[in-house]
């Protein structure tokens, strides 16, 4: 990061990138799920024609990607869903989640539809222990030391999904996209995080905005890709 890089940041209007986790009463997804499908969601947002180019959400991302890179999922359930839906977006489902996806908005000027979702109170849980990922499949590691919500975690392991997308050379993002951005969200075992932290792969540094101490490392991209520019990185 250049010098004073992070001040102009701040200074440059501020945009937040909105997702919706669908939690109906009765079914809610699988945590891991949501947070698999939430990584997705943002690759298929920063894939999409529209997003790039002279694409129709392509000024919002640009706006966006000057400031400091914000995520922040909200959740509904029965109408508020169906009224979030149709908004212009991207939803994308995992095996039982539901995530949409919207170009950025100004940080105080969110759709009323959305901004009327609740943030706190995303809970979720997985009714079963997850498998261990593919070795040949990217991993999102996260910390083990840290306890944030369903709906933190989602937008950390979004921004961890997209700081891969940025350093992705253009065939492994074209493979990556290809192969429906197929990736496993797992935590990683205590006495390994400190070698990911320092391996070299794209790590999530949290700006302290919410539920966590500003600067704290929250998710460690592990794709094939990059593992070579981190030779201490462990095969899986």
């Amino acid at each position: 990061m250049r010098a004073g890089q992070a001040d102009d940041r701040d200074v440059a209007p501020q945009f937040v990138l909105p997702l919706v986790v669908r939690m109906e009463r009765d079914a809610p997804p699988a945590r891991t799920d949501a947070l698999e499908t939430s990584a997705r969601a943002v690759l298929t947002f920063l894939a999409d024609e529209r997003a790039t180019g002279d694409g129709e959400w392509a000024r919002a991302r640009r706006d966006w990607e000057d400031a400091r890179i914000r995520k922040v999922v909200r959740r509904a359930r029965g109408a508020e869903w169906r009224r979030a839906e149709k908004l212009p977006g991207i939803t994308v489902t995992g095996r039982e989640a539901e995530v949409r996806v919207y170009p950025p908005v100004p940080l105080d000027g969110w759709p009323k539809d959305l901004a009327r979702l609740q943030v706190s109170g995303t809970e979720l849980e997985d009714r079963d222990t997850p498998q261990a990922p593919a070795p040949a499949s990217p991993v999102l590691w996260l910390n083990p030391g840290l306890e944030m919500s369903a709906g933190k975690t989602m937008a950390q392991t979004g921004h961890a999904a997209q700081l891969a997308w940025w350093e992705l050379p253009e065939p492994a993002r074209a493979a990556w996209r290809e192969a429906g951005f197929a990736l496993s969200v797992r935590t990683a075992e205590a006495d390994r995080w400190a070698g990911l932290v320092d391996s070299g792969l794209p790590v999530v540094r949290d700006a302290g905005f919410t539920e966590i101490a500003p600067g704290s490392c929250t998710v460690v991209t592990d794709h094939p890709a990059l593992r070579p520019r981190a030779p201490r990185a462990t095969a899986r």
